[in-house]
């Protein structure tokens, strides 16, 4: 198995997205960066790959979206594929029976992680990843391309444990206990931002039509609508749109797909380190 570095591959959390569904996606986001020079995948990667990185997470709505993207340096580029800009992702998150990967998250503790089988629905492509904390405040992601969905096999629980037990995940964390926990689905528009220096570029993704969802094919599902999930990966630096976001007022928020989906979802859970994310910015008080 190879580690890769990170791609796109529209929603729906049974892995299905309709045509006017991704119609209407894809036609917003060709709208907010009309005016945006197009980059390959390939010349993406290249330049700002950014697997170990530090991540800032943003909570837009929509309707400020045209605007935030028309202020955005005149260098600034837009991930297109085949005259897309807007690609349907698909996570399966996997934690242990008792949710450690919840838990140490929801915590902030040093020695959490992340697993999720990702699927780019408009290839089909399927990875599974592994996310730690790395130095210094940045995340260290790694991945290996899957053959088949469903259960790991032996290289794959190799390929986990190596990882975890290198981040000195708690040992009671056992990779053979990993299980399906939350999905979520979304369309994603990659954006390139040149940066001052040379070898400062980096990247900023906008998440819409977000679908969290439980696992099973009737289990509960919640839709998060008018609102963009803004992440900026940068080094060390800021990026041109974090200031632009911090000037419009917008300050980063602690957001995860994962916990945050899965402490809205099921009541029974505290919402730990997202409830304000969850009640302020999503618009999901505590029922």
């Amino acid at each position: 198995m190879t580690a890769l570095s990170d791609r796109p591959g529209g929603p729906g959390v049974d892995g299905r997205a309709t045509h006017a569904t991704r119609h209407h996606s894809g036609h917003r986001a060709q709208g907010w960066t009309a005016h945006l020079a197009p980059i390959g995948l390939e010349e993406l990667v290249e330049t700002a790959a950014l697997l170990t990185r530090v991540d800032r997470k943003y909570v837009v709505p929509e309707q400020e979206l045209p605007d935030l993207l028309a202020a955005v340096p005149e260098r600034t580029r837009v991930l297109e594929i085949e005259g897309s800009r807007a690609f349907g992702y698909r996570s399966d998150y996997l934690d242990t029976p008792a949710l450690d990967a919840f838990w140490l998250a929801g915590q902030g503790r040093r020695r959490r992680f992340k697993v999720r089988e990702r699927t780019y629905l408009d290839t089909g492509t399927t990875y599974l990843e592994v996310k730690v904390p790395g130095p210094r405040g940045t995340n260290l992601k790694e991945r290996v391309l899957r053959a088949h969905r469903g259960p790991l096999d032996d290289g794959e629980q190799q390929f986990l444990d190596e990882r975890l037990r290198a981040a000195r995940v708690p040992d009671h964390v056992r990779v053979e206990g990993l299980a399906p926990a939350l999905v979520s689905s979304y369309r994603r528009t990659t954006l390139l931002l040149a940066g001052d220096e040379p070898g400062t570029d980096s990247r900023a993704t906008l998440d819409t039509d977000l679908v969290w969802a439980l696992p099973g094919a009737h289990a509960s599902r919640l839709p998060v609508t008018d609102r963009v999930v803004v992440e900026t990966k940068t080094g060390s630096t800021p990026s041109a749109l974090d200031r632009l976001l911090w000037a419009r007022g917008h300050r980063p928020v602690r957001i995860s797909k994962f916990g945050t989906g899965l402490a809205a979802l099921d009541p029974a859970l505290p919402r730990l380190r997202w409830h304000r994310v969850l009640e302020r910015d999503l618009g999901l008080p505590r029922r």
